[in-house]
């Protein structure tokens, strides 16, 4: 089964694609990890990526492509994968199908002031790392963590013009990628407003509809 969960940002791509790759017994895949690993054994590939990003410029869609097919070609992955923040843009998929294909593309939908909430909303203690969101899962009180007393604190990530930004580069760059996979009869939808163990349970009797 070879999936690719889409969806905004803090749409819960990352959190579901974890349980889907430990339920189905398949890797979740992740590009930044594998820039990481790259870059950290350097390889060809992440002396390229890393001359991008030590510029701080946006790594190529063909590079980046190149980046997710190696790591495909050289792992075993007959039972398949599951990829989440790729492919990024029209380019990106166009080049990735000339070498593999998604037997399905599960798109999580929110609102975009759920998202906005979701980013802007987050608290993070730096003490024991647990996390909150002040219009969801606030703390008992309020800038408080329950855990340990610490101040919380709104990472730089979170705050409300990074949230726009993030949400404007998503619709301008991978919100096309919905119609491109609904055009090809792979693209299934799933309410991700719902607690994560329903959207979970909703994804899963899609991929899987005789467990259900």
């Amino acid at each position: 089964m070879k999936l690719l969960l889409l969806g905004p940002p803090a749409s819960g791509k990352g959190t579901q694609a974890s349980k889907i790759a430990e339920y189905l017994g398949i890797p979740h895949i992740s590009t930044g990890d594998i820039f990481r690993e790259n870059i950290s054994m350097k390889t060809e590939l992440g002396k390229i990526v890393k001359s991008y990003l030590d510029n701080g410029e946006l790594v190529p869609d063909e590079i980046v492509t190149r980046v997710v097919v190696d790591k495909l070609d050289k792992g075993d992955y007959r039972k398949g994968f599951i990829l989440d923040g790729f492919p990024r843009t029209i380019p990106q998929a166009k080049s990735f199908q000339r070498n593999y294909e998604f037997d399905q593309v599960i798109y999580i939908e929110v609102d975009d002031e759920t998202v906005m909430k979701r980013i802007s909303g987050r608290r993070v203690c730096p003490n024991c790392g647990a996390v909150y969101n002040v219009y969801f899962n606030p703390p008992r009180y309020k800038g408080r963590c329950d855990i340990c007393s610490q101040q919380l604190i709104t990472r730089k990530d979170d705050n409300p013009e990074a949230a726009k930004k993030r949400l404007r580069e998503y619709k301008e760059k991978t919100e096309p990628l919905v119609e491109f996979y609904d055009k090809q009869n792979l693209l299934r939808r799933v309410n991700g407003l719902k607690p994560p163990e329903e959207v979970f349970d909703d994804i899963i009797s899609i991929i899987n509809p005789t467990t259900h």
